[in-house]
Parts: C-alpha cells; sequence; structure tokens
C-alpha cells in the first residue's frame, strides 16, 4: 500500500506543469474566450442586421418629420416622442433615440451600423424609433405631444387654489383655503380634489381614439382667473381644455375649445367620452359617519336626483339624460355639471373599509353630445367645495338655467317629511341665529329653546292627558273590581270606555302629541352630523361639534362600544334615564308594572351605545332637550293641581254628551263581541 501511495504522488508530481507551462495555458483560455464573445457579437449583429430598419422605414422618417414636428423660428422642425429626439434641418436628420440604458444616434439606426452595441441595446433603438414611425401615422399631429414635460399651473380665488397639470390637461389638485383636515399631523388643507383623483376626454378620428390623458398640453395663462390648456396641431387646427375661476366662488368652468377640426375628426363623430374617478380621502376624526356620509349621487334630467348605495359597493347603467354627477364627501363634494347634460353614464362606487385614509373609490363613465365643427362642444361647470345648503341652494339658481338642479340633496337631511322640517325650519333659524352669534353651544341651546316653544302646545297637551289618566285611576279601579274575572273583561273595557267619554279622557290622547313631535326629534337626528357649519367649532371640552368628543381612551375594546368615551353621550345617557324615571311615574299605573321597567330603561342605555360614535353636537342636542323637558314636567307638576282636574271632568261627566261616530262603532264592536262570547258559554254548558 505505501509503495502504491509513493507511486501516484510522484506520478503527479512528475506530470504537473511548470509556471511557463501555466501561463501559456491560460492565455490561450482567455483567447479562446475573446474569440467565442466576439463570435457571438458578430452573430447578434447579423441577427439585429436582419431585424433593422427597412429602406422604406428611413425614407418616412423625414416626411414623419415634417408632418407631425414644430418648426422653431431658424425653420428646424423637431419630433420629440417615447426616447426620440429628432431634428430635420433641411434634408437633413440629426437627434438620438433611447437604447435601453443608453443613447444612439439616428445616423446608427439610418445606416444600421450597431457596431459597440449589445443586443439589447440595438433591439431597444430600432423599437423605440418604429414606434415614433407608428405613432405618427396613428396619431397624426397628436404625436407631437405623446411626450414631453410635465408641468403645472395655478387659478385660486379667497375660497380655493387649483394646480392644474399639462399632463392630460387636467385638475392635480384642488385645496379648499377655509377648511382643515383633521387627520393631517401638520393642520393641512381639505384637498377636495386629488391626488388620487383623475378625469380625461376621449374621443374618435377616422383611424384612431384619442385620449387626452396621453398628451402634453402646452398650458398658457390667459388672465389671472383663465388658464388654457393647448395643443396646436398644425394648419390652423387646435384643440384644447379651457379653465376659468371666477373671484369668491368655489365653481370652476372648464370648456374644450377647438378650431379647425374637421379634417382630424371627421364630422361623424357625434359624440365624446368624458370619464372621471376619485378616491375619496378622509378629512374628519369620526371614520363612521364619514363612510356612511358619502356616496356619488346623480339626477336625472326633469327627475329628482338619486344616488348609489353609501354602504358597500354598487353600480348602475345610466341609459338616459343626466343633468350632473357629484362625487360626495361627508362635508365635502365635487360636482360635474355640463351645461347641457349626459346622455349616458356608467357608475360605480366601491368602500374602501380596510383603508386608513381613505373611505370610497368612486368611478364615472360618460357619453356627450360633441361635433367637430363646434368651436365650444363640450361646457361643463365644476363644483369643488363644502355641503353648505345656503351655498348650494344659491347654485340652484345661478347654475339651473332650464330646471332645478336640487343640489341640496346631496345633504342627507332624511326623508322628505323629516327635510321639509329641516329646511323649512330648523335650517333658516340656525342661518339666523348664525348670523349674530358666533358661538355654536350657544346656537344649538337657543335652537334647542325654539323648538321646544313649537312644541309646548303638544307637550303641554300629552302632559294633561296623562294627569286625567292618573286621577281616573280609583274610578278605574273600582270599574276593576266590580267586574273581575276574564269572563267580564269586555265588560270591564265596555265600562272603562264609558267612563272615558263621560269625563272627556282617553288614553290615547297623550300619544297623540308624542307622535307629532317625533318628525322634529328625527330631523335634528339627520341635521347635525351633515351640518358642515358644526365642523372645527369647540364649545367646552368639545373642540369639534362635528365630531364626537372623546375625554378618553380605554385600554380595552368594548363590543358595539368602542374604546372611546364621549362625554356629551354620557350626560345625554343619565338625563335620558331620569326623564325615564319621571315619565314613568306620570303614567297611570306606572309603578303597577315592575316587570316592564327594565325595558323601559333598556332604550337609553341602548342610546348609549349607537351614539357614543356620533357628532357632539347631536348628543349635545338631545341632552338639551330632554333637560329642557323634564325642567317642563316639574313646572307643570308644580303648577297643574290634580285635584281641579278632577272636579273638572266630574262636571264634564254632568253634561250631556252626544257619541261620536267613533264612540257609536266601538260600542257596537264591543256589543258583537260580548254576544259571540255568550253564545261561545252557552255551547259550554251544553
Amino acid at each position: 500500500m505505501v509503495m502504491m501511495a509513493a507511486l501516484i504522488f510522484g506520478f503527479m508530481w512528475l506530470r504537473t506543469p511548470s509556471a511557463e507551462e501555466q501561463a501559456a495555458r491560460k492565455a490561450e483560455q482567455e483567447q479562446a474566450a475573446k474569440a467565442e464573445h466576439e463570435a457571438a457579437e458578430k452573430q447578434a449583429h447579423e441577427a439585429v442586421t436582419v431585424d433593422s430598419l427597412s429602406t422604406a422605414e428611413i425614407a418616412s422618417v423625414i416626411p414623419t418629420i415634417k408632418q407631425v414636428g414644430i418648426a422653431d423660428s431658424t425653420g428646424a422642425i423637431s419630433y420629440k416622442v417615447d426616447g426620440v429626439d429628432l431634428m430635420l434641418n433641411g434634408d437633413a436628420v440629426t437627434g438620438t433615440v433611447a437604447a435601453a440604458d443608453t443613447v444612439v444616434s439616428y445616423a446608427t439606426l439610418e445606416h444600421n451600423d450597431f457596431t459597440g452595441l449589445t443586443i439589447a441595446q440595438s433591439k431597444a433603438a430600432v423599437a423605440n424609433l418604429r414606434n415614433a414611425i407608428s405613432s405618427a401615422s396613428r396619431f397624426q399631429t397628436f404625436a407631437r405631444y405623446l411626450s414631453g414635460e410635465e408641468k403645472q399651473v395655478s387659478l385660486e380665488n379667497e375660497l380655493i387654489s387649483v394646480d392644474f397639470t399639462s399632463k392630460g390637461a387636467q385638475i392635480a389638485r384642488a385645496t379648499l383655503k377655509d377648511y382643515i383636515n383633521y387627520l393631517s399631523p401638520d393642520s393641512a388643507n381639505v384637498v377636495a380634489f386629488g391626488p388620487y383623483s383623475h378625469f380625461n376626454f376621449a374621443f374618435n378620428s377616422s383611424t384612431q381614439r384619442f385620449e387626452t390623458d396621453s398628451f402634453y398640453f402646452e398650458p398658457v395663462i390667459e388672465n389671472d382667473s383663465t388658464v388654457l390648456m393647448r395643443l396646436d396641431l398644425g394648419k390652423g387646427a387646435e384643440w384644447g381644455i379651457r379653465y376659468t375661476l371666477p373671484a369668491n366662488s368655489y365653481v370652476l368652468t372648464m370648456e374644450v375649445v377647438q378650431k379647425n377640426m374637421q379634417e382630424i375628426i371627421p364630422s361623424s363623430v357625434a359624440t365624446i367620452d368624458f370619464n372621471v374617478d376619485q378616491t375619496l380621502a378622509r378629512n374628519e376624526e369620526g371614520r363612521t359617519f364619514e363612510q356612511r356620509n358619502s356616496a356619488l349621487f346623480y339626477k336625472f334630467v326633469g327627475d329628482s336626483p338619486d344616488d348609489l348605495s353609501a354602504q358597500g359597493n354598487d353600480e348602475e347603467n345610466l341609459n338616459q339624460s343626466i343633468k350632473w354627477i357629484a362625487f360626495k364627501n361627508q362635508f365635502f363634494s365635487t360636482i360635474f355639471i355640463p351645461r347641457t347634460s349626459f346622455a349616458t353614464a356608467k357608475v360605480q362606487s366601491k368602500a374602501l373599509d380596510n383603508d386608513p385614509y381613505y373611505v370610497k373609490y368612486m368611478k364615472a363613465e360618460t357619453t356627450m353630445d360633441f361635433s367637430s365643427e363646434n368651436q365650444q362642444p363640450v361646457v361643463m361647470d365644476i363644483f369643488i367645495g363644502p355641503n353648505l345648503y345656503p351655498l348650494l341652494s344659491d347654485l340652484d339658481d345661478t347654475l339651473g338655467a332650464d330646471e332645478d338642479l336640487e343640489l341640496t340633496r346631496v345633504i342627507p337631511l332624511g326623508w322628505s317629511i323629516f327635510r321639509w322640517i329641516s329646511t323649512l325650519i330648523i335650517i333658516p333659524v340656525f342661518t339666523f341665529l348664525n348670523g349674530f352669534i358666533t358661538n355654536y353651544g350657544l346656537i344649538i341651546l337657543l335652537l334647542t329653546i325654539f323648538i321646544k316653544i313649537i312644541l309646548f302646545p303638544f307637550t303641554y297637551k300629552s302632559f294633561m292627558s296623562q294627569a286625567k289618566m292618573r286621577v281616573l285611576q280609583p274610578d278605574i279601579k273600582a270599574i276593576n273590581e266590580k267586574y273581575p274575572g276574564q269572563e267580564n273583561a269586555m265588560k270591564r273595557q265596555q265600562k272603562t270606555m264609558e267612563l272615558y267619554s263621560r269625563v272627556g279622557a282617553s288614553p290615547f290622547s297623550g300619544c297623540l302629541p308624542m307622535l307629532l313631535q317625533m318628525p322634529i326629534l328625527v330631523a335634528m337626528f339627520w341635521f347635525f352630523p351633515s351640518c358642515i357649519e358644526l365642523r372645527g367649532e369647540s364649545f367646552l371640552w368639545a373642540h369639534n361639534l362635528a365630531a364626537p368628543d372623546y375625554i378618553c381612551t380605554l385600554p380595552f375594546t368594548i363590543p358595539f362600544y368602542g374604546n372611546h368615551v364621549s362625554l356629551f353621550c354620557l350626560m345625554m345617557t343619565a338625563v335620558n334615564i331620569i326623564y325615564t324615571r319621571i315619565n314613568m311615574q306620570n303614567q297611570p299605573g306606572g309603578d303597577a308594572m315592575p316587570g316592564m321597567k327594565w325595558m323601559m330603561y333598556l332604550m337609553p342605555v341602548m342610546f348609549l351605545f349607537f351614539f357614543n360614535d356620533y357628532a357632539s353636537g347631536l348628543s349635545y342636542y338631545y341632552f338639551l332637550s330632554l333637560l329642557i323637558t323634564i325642567t317642563q314636567t316639574w313646572v307643570f307638576r308644580k303648577c297643574v293641581n290634580q285635584d281641579k282636574v278632577r272636579q273638572k271632568m266630574m262636571e264634564n261627566a254632568k253634561k250631556p254628551k252626544k257619541k261620536g261616530w267613533l264612540t257609536r262603532q266601538m260600542e257596537a264592536a264591543q256589543k258583537q263581541q260580548q254576544a259571540a262570547m255568550r253564545d261561545m258559554q252557552k255551547g259550554k254548558k251544553r
């Protein structure tokens, strides 16, 4: 074994090459690798040469530049698009073409000489020049605006600042100067449109579909309130979008302007598409109401406004004329109002439940009438501003030339009966008080007192009805004792109704005043969360009456309640429990129903969970309303003498009374029931 190992190692030592031999072998390997690389490069260039620009393509470059290029003062014509930058001087073409990670001269492609370029670079250069020639053929003179430098210009007035981008000639950002975004750490202003918002026009020529967001427009500032986004298409043809923002207005006017477009857009093209989508950003501290009150609204011509469902996702195909489309947040809206109408539209809304900064995504794809011969084929007013009822009501008059726009419908005020109460009573009084008082907590107090004065006759009527029923309790008890048992149930009811009829009392007379008060209470429920005037207004510890007045955050989450504590909600609940206790004492036989007490107290506790995430202004109003009602009840009990009430009722009982139709019908029904019961008893005895 040792001898074998010695022979092997000896053989390996003898076969080891010398240093000179190793250097020569390395040089041979490097030379072989270089030859292989040169062969691959040669093969690549041969492949590129096969796929290079044809003679016809090279010949079309000069006519293409002349057709779609832009001439300067020296007569030179430039054509820039998608990495291609060419210049035509006389009959000589110069310039560069992007080639992957580098650029090459136009001469490289003209002579098909790709020496020094990789396969990827050669292919990219050829593809880019081909695309430039193809774009010019498809887009005609529009092709010169397929690339360029994105520029921004702005228009602003006392209320709003609007930034426009030359890429697509659209609104890049619209900022409201008087309103703060309460989710922004630096207290930035509300951005009502943008940055995740977009719109464009789309129309057809005889060969191509043009979408305005593909082009780089040339911004022209015409004056302090007007900017024109312009495309010069040559031979006197122009197409553009003009924006005008008047002073002290939230309405931006957008006009499509064109000249000599008949040769580019044939007269057979009778429609133009307008597409807009917007991702609604959060602006409020409370997400619940902001998401619930964010929806896409629209109005058919000659009809009332409608909306997509605010809950979850929804979409509709609107196949008739539409007067306006609104992208509505809780307190702010962007409303597109064409001077004519949208012919058709497809609208959709998507809830962004898991996004901490956005609440809804909305989109509208519309079609409008169009003519290449009309110099202003589309004129549209765009409202970008707050959902302020007086403001939107004024716009109904100023913008609605042919019909009432009903823009105030974007403000959720409940069903028609509740909306009438809000628009005819609550909002006018609130606006009147706002003209004299700046403290909104005091305004809510005065508004509550005003409403209580209106409801005073109903409240007093309800209390007096309860008082009458209380003083009749001894008489009703006597009837129950005189006619005991289930077999005398109908007799007891008949005698009780006769008693009510004689003394002029009714167990239902207290319900009607309560029912008449309910529409106002419900109207206030809708009004406060939609009242933008309360937004950002502080009162006592509540720094924003349009948001919950959280005073602390719990280290845990209570189901259906959350982990925040609203103080006004707690106060409202406490006063509601006290009111329930007093109301039960006022009810006849209230103490005789111990099993029902827990149900009476359940409603205030439910309100605690229900209103904890609502606007503090609403909880404050209900707290004041209940407190005033308790005070009224205490005053009534002190001022109303129940002995005198009973004496008057007994005097009424002595007077002859004519039975009304309802009383006669009830008595007839009771007699029929008694007869039926007697027949049943006779049958059982048999």
